[in-house]
């Protein structure tokens, strides 16, 4: 009975899975669960893509009212840069929401990005709410919100 027992303990634990933190830019790590009441935006984009710099505007003032619209903005470097380099770039784009050093698609499981600009909506259950194609507004990701 004991040796069931601790089977049984023993396969609960191993069943509690701990969630890896993800890693910004900037070093910071944080655990994705602590927005769990929010939808996250992963915005991808690139130096070269000229309409993902003309939508960065639209996710820094969504990041500013993330607390009032219930959304947290993540962006991912499509190019997969990294350390300073990323860093210095996201400086001379003007982003300020956080980003993602490794790219969440797998861990949400949707396709990897083939064409820029791209946004994926991911509800508070994580679950793929929508992919976005194409420059977003403040408005465009309210209403892809909203749509759930």
């Amino acid at each position: 009975m004991k040796y069931l027992a601790f089977v049984v303990g023993v396969a609960l634990l191993a069943s509690c899975s701990v969630e890896e933190p993800v890693l910004f830019a900037d070093g910071s790590r944080t655990q994705l669960s602590q927005w769990s009441d929010k939808h996250l935006v992963i915005n991808y984009w690139a130096e070269w893509c000229a309409p993902c710099r003309h939508e960065i505007p639209e996710f820094n003032q969504l990041h500013v009212d993330r607390d009032e619209h219930g959304v947290v903005v993540l962006g991912v470097n499509y190019d997969g840069i990294a350390d300073v380099k990323l860093t210095e770039l996201i400086d001379k784009m003007g982003i300020e929401f956080p980003t993602l050093v490794d790219d969440p698609q797998v861990r949400y499981g949707y396709e990897r990005a083939e064409t820029l600009p791209m946004t994926v909506i991911i509800n508070p259950a994580r679950e793929v709410q929508k992919i976005l194609i194409g420059p977003q507004t403040a408005s465009s990701i309210h209403a892809a919100v909203l749509a759930n």
